[in-house]
C-alpha cells in the first residue's frame, strides 16, 4: 500500500523543484556570461591580436657585431591573428613593412593541421556558447523536465565548451612555442636575411579565449550553487530515499 508513493518521491528525487528567484538570478548570469563569452571569440577570431613579437635580424646583427641599443636598428615587429597579420622587418637598411595571410600565403611554412584545428575548435566554441546561453535561459524561466534541456546538459554544455576553449589555447601556444611560428612568419620569402624571434607575447584575442575558458569553469560553479549536484554525484536525500525503499520492500 505505501511502496507507490516512495516510488513517486524516488522517481521526484532526480528533479528538482521550479526555480527560485535565486536560481534564475545565477542561471541568467550564467547566460548573460555565455552570450558575452560567444561575441568576445567572434571579435577575437577576425583580430591580428593573438601574439605580438619582436624580431631580430641576426644576419646584420652577426656581420657589425652589434649589440646594446644598437640591435635597436635590427629589430622590427611583428603582429598576427589566425587568418592575417602584418609587421616590419628592419636589417640596418631601415624598416620594411609587409602585410600576410595565412591562407594561401603561409600555407607551406605552417603546421597546417594544428592551425586549422585551432580555427575549427573556435568555430565549434562560439557555436557551445551560443548554445549554453539558450539553454540557460531555458532552465531560467521555463520547464526543464527532459535531461539534455535540464541541469545535467548545462554541466554538458559547460564542460565541453569548457575543453574546446583548452584546446585552442593549447594548441596555438604550441603552434607559436614549439613550432616557432613568428620565425617562419619573418623569415617567408626572406631569402637574404634569417630573422630570429627576439621577444614575444600573447595580446588580447588570445586572453579573451582565457577569459571564456574560465567563464565556463565559474558557470559549472553557478550550476552547483543554484543547487544542482555535479553528475553522478548522488545526494544524501536520494540515498535516504532509496534506503527507505528498499527496507519496505
Amino acid at each position: 500500500m505505501t511502496s507507490r508513493p516512495l516510488d513517486i518521491n524516488i522517481c521526484f528525487a532526480w528533479f528538482p523543484a521550479m526555480p527560485s528567484q535565486q536560481k534564475k538570478v545565477l542561471f541568467c548570469t550564467a547566460g548573460l556570461l555565455s552570450f558575452a563569452c560567444s561575441f568576445g571569440v567572434i571579435t577575437a577570431l577576425g583580430t591580428q591580436l593573438w601574439v605580438k613579437a619582436k624580431i631580430l635580424c641576426k644576419t646584420g646583427a652577426l656581420l657589425v657585431n652589434a649589440s646594446g641599443q644598437e640591435l635597436e636598428k635590427f629589430t622590427g615587429e611583428l603582429q598576427y591573428g589566425l587568418f592575417h597579420g602584418e609587421g616590419v622587418r628592419q636589417c640596418g637598411l631601415g624598416a620594411r613593412p609587409f602585410r600576410f595571410s595565412f591562407f594561401p600565403d603561409l600555407v607551406k611554412v605552417i603546421p597546417v593541421s594544428i592551425h586549422v584545428n585551432i580555427i575549427l575548435f573556435s568555430t565549434i566554441l562560439i557555436v557551445l556558447t551560443m548554445a549554453g546561453t539558450a539553454f540557460f535561459m531555458y532552465n531560467a524561466f521555463g520547464k526543464p523536465y527532459e535531461t539534455i534541456l535540464g541541469p545535467l546538459g548545462l554541466y554538458l554544455w559547460s564542460f565541453i565548451s569548457c575543453s574546446c576553449g583548452g584546446l585552442v589555447m593549447i594548441l596555438f601556444a604550441s603552434e607559436v612555442k614549439m613550432h616557432h611560428l613568428s620565425e617562419k612568419i619573418a623569415n617567408y620569402k626572406e631569402g637574404t636575411f634569417i630573422y630570429k624571434t627576439h621577444s614575444e607575447k600573447y595580446t588580447t584575442s588570445f586572453w579573451i579565449i582565457f577569459m571564456c575558458f574560465s567563464v565556463h569553469i565559474l558557470n559549472g560553479l553557478l550550476i552547483r550553487l543554484a543547487g544542482f549536484q555535479f553528475p553522478f554525484a548522488k545526494s544524501k536525500d536520494f540515498e535516504t530515499t532509496s534506503a527507505a525503499a528498499d527496507l519496505m520492500y
